[in-house]
């Protein structure tokens, strides 16, 4: 197969984008820089806040920002695209459609992956502007599969983790952390999708469960490694 150019809409935020392009080289099998994968990264960090824009708390849309990149990827020559935010695949079939090449879907990977892990009800740990736009409620429903979305309270828990811990560059409250997946299990979930950018690097620092924890960042990874035609370890 032939080894393709990956172009990534990066930034969003910086630090998972770090993680991402880390995962991406730990993952990859390869004994020497040439079976690495190529990538070219847009590393865009003033893009406008996503879940601000969709929540109503800005006028600012990412939109324009983001087709830009994706325009700008596509004529450096790359094959295909992938958007290292949860929350910016709200913006998904925009973002597509100005392009020529493949996005990777991010949430239906996810959700794919946790149905091929034989996962029957997953809990959704996101941003609320993930959640209020359903994305991955919406993906769940189309492949069948049960989930659990929390309440006022505790996304607030979720966001307070996200923006205030991870985006600032400290370490997450994990007491606060422990009482969400708490509150996930007693609503009979057997694994949690982390569909946050953000909260894939408490599951990296704190070395969560594989079993139980989903990782988005982790699942869109892999299926780069996949589609560039590289190897996984």
């Amino acid at each position: 197969m032939e080894n393709l150019l990956v172009g990534v809409l990066g930034g969003l935020g910086p630090m998972a984008t770090v993680y991402f392009y880390d995962l991406v080289v730990e993952m990859t099998d390869a004994k020497n820089d040439q079976e690495h994968v190529d990538m070219i990264i847009m590393n865009r960090a003033s893009t406008p806040d996503r879940t601000a824009y969709i929540i109503g708390k800005s006028d600012r849309s990412p939109l324009d920002v983001l087709i830009k990149d994706a325009k700008r990827l596509e004529k450096a020559g790359a094959n295909f695209l992938v958007l290292t935010c949860n929350t910016a695949h709200y913006f998904y079939k925009e973002i597509s459609e100005s392009i020529s090449i493949p996005l990777l879907n991010m949430i239906e990977e996810t959700v794919d992956y946790a149905i091929d892990q034989k996962h029957k009800k997953i809990g959704i740990l996101a941003t609320t502007g993930n959640i209020k736009t359903e994305l991955y409620q919406n993906m769940c429903k189309q492949k069948g599969i049960d989930f659990f979305v929390l309440d006022e309270e505790y996304q607030n828990k979720v966001m307070k983790i996200i923006y205030d811990d991870v985006k600032a560059g400290k370490k997450a409250n994990m007491k606060e952390f422990d009482e969400i997946i708490d509150k996930v299990k007693e609503n009979g979930c057997d694994c949690v999708i982390l569909g946050c950018t953000e909260l894939s690097i408490i599951k990296k620092d704190e070395n969560l469960d594989d079993n139980f924890f989903v990782d988005s960042s982790e699942v869109l990874a892999m299926n780069t490694i996949i589609k560039s035609g590289r190897k996984l370890k």
